[in-house]
């Protein structure tokens, strides 16, 4: 009974996959709403040290999450599509899928490239240390940061039109799309 509340189904998607996806889309907003906040801080500012350690450490620990929500994808698989969606819809929702990862993962990558270029651990809290590969490439600080701005960019914008495809499917559509997610 309970191992059936915790995995996806062919008609919908268990427990665990409804926290890991609400808990990342919270985390996935938090984050970039405190990195664009960062990007004003001054030397001064009392947060100039202590955000960007919170930024790290909650970044860390999302790429561990999603590692872990991608692994569980596999092996448990999604709800099958719904049968009024069109081939073109199922399609589409793949590519955008495909797309959200890649552009997360990127972002952490590239946010894990930014931090240790320097040579330091990334503290993940006060709870464990990812060590640094050190610098890997010329101005890795600078190129990387760039990637990183444009992957997170990126992963609003795909989850701004994820949000749309969700309410089009419950307002217009009249599907179980959207309710898969809550029920």
């Amino acid at each position: 009974m309970v191992k059936d509340m915790l995995r996806n189904t062919a008609e919908k998607y268990g427990l665990v996959s409804k926290l890991i996806h609400w808990l990342s889309a919270i985390t996935i907003i938090s984050l970039y709403v405190l990195g664009k906040w960062m990007e004003d801080l001054d030397y001064y500012s009392e947060w100039y040290r202590t955000a960007p350690n919170w930024h790290k450490s909650i970044g860390i620990l999302l790429l561990l999450m999603t590692l872990f929500r991608i692994i569980w994808k596999f092996k448990v698989g999604s709800p099958e599509a719904i049968p009024s969606h069109s081939n073109r819809v199922k399609q589409a929702t793949k590519i955008g899928h495909k797309l959200i990862y890649t552009c997360l993962i990127t972002a952490m990558l590239s946010g894990y490239l930014i931090s240790t270029a320097d040579g330091r651990a990334i503290d993940v809290f006060t709870w464990f240390s990812i060590p640094s590969m050190g610098e890997l490439f010329n101005n890795q600080e600078d190129i990387a940061g760039a990637i990183h701005e444009q992957a997170t960019n990126a992963v609003i914008l795909l989850a701004i039109f994820h949000v749309l495809a969700a309410l089009k499917h419950h307002f217009i559509d009249k599907d179980k799309t959207l309710m898969r997610m809550f029920e």
